[in-house]
């Protein structure tokens, strides 16, 4: 469904006004960051899947 280095966007857009995020960590936790002001987030798999709207651009497998 999703890899690292996707964008994803998320139901809730962040303060800074920007709803693209780019997957950087894969696990048990999920770390996302802000395209807008490269704000970090780690949160679990689950909550993770719960906030997800929408796959937005698929990294390319080289």
């Amino acid at each position: 469904m999703y890899d690292l280095g996707d964008i994803v966007e998320m139901k809730k857009a962040h303060p800074c006004g920007v709803n693209r995020w780019e997957i950087t960590r894969m696990g048990a936790d999920i770390k996302i960051k802000c395209t807008g002001c490269g704000h970090v987030v780690m949160m679990p798999r689950r909550e993770f899947d719960k906030k997800l709207k929408k796959m937005l651009v698929k990294k390319d497998a080289d």
